[in-house]
C-alpha cells in the first residue's frame, strides 16, 4: 500500500496533470499544511483557576497525541461579555503540521478515524472553500487510536482545516477526492 505522499506523487500528480491540463508538475496543486484546534471554552467557564488548568492539560496532552507534536494554547483577542472572556485568556488549542507528520495524521483521518466517526456519511463538498482549502469537524477526540477511552476524562471535538495552494474550488476538491478524501459528489 502506498503512503499519502507516495500516492500523490505517484497517481495523483499524473491524474490531475491530464484532468486539468498543467504544463509542468510545479503547477499541480498541493497539500501545504494541516491545522488542527479546538476550542475549551465552555468546559472552563464558571471553574476555578486550579480546575480550568487541569481542563486545558488534557486537552493540550490529548490534541499532542494526536498531532505527533506538542499542541500551543489559542489566547482570545478580545473581551467579550457574554462569553465571559477577558482578552489573553486561554480559550483553545491548536496544532500545525506540515511534511512527514501531516502526511501521517492525514493516513490517520482518511483510513481510521472518519471510517470509525458515528454516524459519518461523507465530507460535505462545501466544506472546501473558493481557495481550495477543506475545513471539516471530527465530533469526539476518542475516534483516533492514540486516545483511550477509559482514560478520557471529558470529551471535545476537533476542527481539521487542510490548505492546499489549489486555485479554486473546483481543483481543489479534485485534488482532495484523488489523495482519498471522502467527500460527497454534489449530484446527491
Amino acid at each position: 500500500m502506498l503512503s499519502l505522499k507516495e500516492k500523490y506523487q505517484k497517481e495523483v500528480i499524473p491524474q490531475m496533470m491530464e484532468k486539468f491540463g498543467y504544463q509542468s508538475v510545479m503547477a499541480v496543486p498541493r497539500i501545504k499544511k494541516v491545522v488542527i484546534n479546538t476550542g475549551f471554552g465552555r468546559q472552563v467557564t464558571g471553574k476555578t483557576g486550579e480546575e480550568q488548568k487541569k481542563v486545558q492539560e488534557a486537552v493540550i496532552n490529548d490534541l499532542s497525541l494526536i498531532a505527533g507534536q506538542r499542541a500551543v494554547l489559542t489566547l482570545s483577542k478580545s473581551a467579550i461579555a457574554v462569553f465571559k472572556t477577558r482578552q489573553g485568556m486561554p480559550i483553545g488549542a491548536c496544532c500545525t503540521l506540515r511534511g512527514g507528520k501531516m502526511y501521517n495524521f492525514l493516513t490517520r483521518v482518511i483510513n481510521l478515524v472518519l471510517p470509525r466517526s458515528r454516524d459519518f456519511q461523507g465530507i460535505e463538498a462545501k466544506s472546501v472553500d473558493q481557495e481550495g482549502n477543506l475545513t471539516f469537524a471530527i465530533k469526539e477526540q476518542i475516534a483516533f487510536p492514540e486516545i483511550s477511552p477509559e482514560k478520557t476524562r471529558m470529551l471535545f471535538g476537533l476542527e481539521v482545516t487542510v490548505v492546499t495552494n489549489a486555485g479554486n474550488q473546483e481543483q481543489g476538491l479534485a485534488l482532495l477526492r484523488l489523495m482519498g478524501f471522502p467527500i460527497k459528489s454534489t449530484n446527491n
